[in-house]
């Protein structure tokens, strides 16, 4: 066996393989390599777009909340407002009604006392009437004497 022989033919195979190799195993394996890259750019790029999405989503859920916050404190605020007129409205109505009842224990108190007049007037008007009997020592007709008895009860 000859060596240059040997050589010759080892580099002969050598290219032809490697000519097989470039012309029927690379660009199946480049096509696996780039779709495989597509793939990764790909889902990098949809990570990226995830990343957007969330903080899109972050931002709407902020501005919800600061939405959804300052309607809560709108309606406390007219929660208040409704209470603090309800409140004067119950004053109002307590004064009103606390007015009516000193009208009516005023007006009761000026009849009671205007009664107890007329009873006083009339218990003066006996009590004359009886010390006038003890005075003339003699019986005082009231029916007789009713004209001067009104008389009387009309000056006290």
């Amino acid at each position: 066996m000859n060596l240059n022989a040997t050589l010759f033919t080892q580099f002969v195979v050598f290219f032809i393989l490697g000519w097989f190799t470039m012309k029927f195993v690379w660009p199946p394996l480049m096509n696996a390599l780039d779709e495989r890259a597509a793939k990764i750019a790909d889902g990098l790029a949809a990570a990226d777009r995830g990343k957007a999405e969330i903080a899109s989503a972050e931002q709407r859920a902020q501005a919800q909340l600061v939405a959804a916050r300052d309607e809560g404190q709108k309606l406390i605020g007219d929660a208040e407002k409704r209470a603090q007129t309800m409140i004067e409205e119950a004053k109002k109505t307590a004064s009103d009604e606390a007015a009516r009842i000193i009208a009516a224990a005023k007006s009761d108190a000026e009849q009671q006392i205007t009664r107890a007049r007329d009873e006083l007037r009339i218990q003066v008007a006996t009590l004359a009437v009886t010390c006038a009997e003890q005075i003339l020592r003699r019986e005082v007709n009231a029916a007789a004497h009713a004209d001067l008895l009104n008389r009387l009860h009309a000056e006290l």
